[in-house]
């Protein structure tokens, strides 16, 4: 009979067990895994699954025992323990080739690289999210077409609402500085509509009601700006979980793929974006890597990449970073130079 492991998440011996178990199964341990499941026969990992919040990963099964239903014992065991966290909208990070058997465990795919799939447990999950945002942005959703061998979207546009050019930000404001102010107004400048996307994900300095709500306070004289959260849907832990390790990955490791695949198949085409503006980033190599990356590969969508210079002060460029360093070191009058007054004012204040 097999033995249920649990491990919140696994240390020592058993993370070595688990480790060596999936490499033989062509799998890498996730380091930001908290919870892991094994089912073992004869001290011997027969099959195994963990869970990043509310996404569901490094799913195995062992070839001497597949056909077994092992899969679903992992992916039911994992579900049950992610509704104990409180997580009930999951996601499954696995390869294309399992895309029928966790179809059949109630997942539905999302965005499909070469090596990776994503799915999700809500039917039309994404679908329903953007044309919320389309809705409240007071703007219909843009018919667009794809070239299935290319994937490169061809003209034929029907909107209603802001017409002309539609652009989109996405960024974290970790918190809202005067860099990200001139981002989005000079952004603002060069399009009809401007998509500001906030990180939803709660694994930055800054919880994510507070830096939307900074966003919010600090674009509201830029009539063409809407402000928009990414849900769980764009840099987050399922679609770009190396953005949260800037400390540990090495740049030339990230895996951009997926994250711009949702930005350009799920958001750009039903709201008509045609344009995402990105600040240069001298200072973080990971989102360098990020951003030289989306230069290759959002064309192929028919979506201009345009770069605009960071704003600086006394030669160096504002940064969140620099924001979160003078804070520790309480020099209030020399963040006041960097951030906007709702976001000076939030700082200054008992919460922040």
């Amino acid at each position: 009979m097999m033995e249920i492991k649990t491990g919140f998440p696994f240390h020592g011996k058993d993370l070595d067990e688990l480790r060596s178990f999936l490499a033989a199964n062509a799998l890498k341990y996730d380091e930001q895994i908290d919870f892991s499941l094994c089912l073992v026969e004869d001290n011997k990992i027969a099959a195994s699954g963990s869970l990043d919040g509310n996404v569901l990963k490094c799913i195995a099964v062992s070839k001497d025992f597949q056909n077994e239903g092992l899969a679903a014992r992992i992916v039911s065991g994992l579900i049950d323990q992610a509704a104990r966290n409180g997580s009930f909208h999951l996601f499954i990070f696995t390869k294309p080739e399992n895309e029928s058997l966790f179809g059949g465990l109630g997942f539905y795919p999302l965005a499909k690289t070469a090596g990776v799939l994503l799915m999700e447990n809500k039917k039309n999950g994404i679908t329903d999210f953007v044309a919320s945002i389309a809705q409240a942005s007071g703007k219909a959703a843009v018919s667009r077409t794809t070239n299935a061998a290319d994937g490169t979207a061809k003209g034929g546009t029907a909107k209603s609402g802001a017409a002309g050019t539609t652009g989109a930000i996405v960024m974290n404001c970790n918190p809202f500085t005067n860099g990200h102010q001139y981002l989005i107004e000079s952004a603002a400048s060069r399009c009809d509509l401007l998509y500001v996307f906030v990180v939803s994900e709660n694994r930055s300095a800054f919880p994510s009601d507070v830096r939307f709500d900074l966003v919010k306070a600090g674009t509201a004289h830029i009539p063409n700006v809407r402000v928009h959260p990414t849900g769980p849907y764009l840099i987050s832990a399922a679609t770009f979980p190396d953005y949260f390790l800037k400390d540990t990955v090495k740049s030339e490791n990230v895996n951009t793929t997926l994250d711009l695949t949702i930005f350009a198949e799920h958001f750009a085409k039903p709201l008509g974006i045609s344009r995402r503006f990105v600040g240069t980033e001298p200072l973080d190599p990971v989102t360098e890597s990020y951003n030289r990356r989306m230069k290759d590969f959002l064309p192929r969508y028919t979506i201009e990449v345009v770069e605009i210079e960071r704003l600086k002060k006394d030669g160096n460029v504002i940064s969140a970073g620099r924001v979160r360093e003078l804070l520790a070191e309480s020099r209030m009058e020399e963040i006041r130079e960097l951030v906007p007054p709702a976001t000076f004012a939030y700082l200054k204040s008992r919460r922040g």
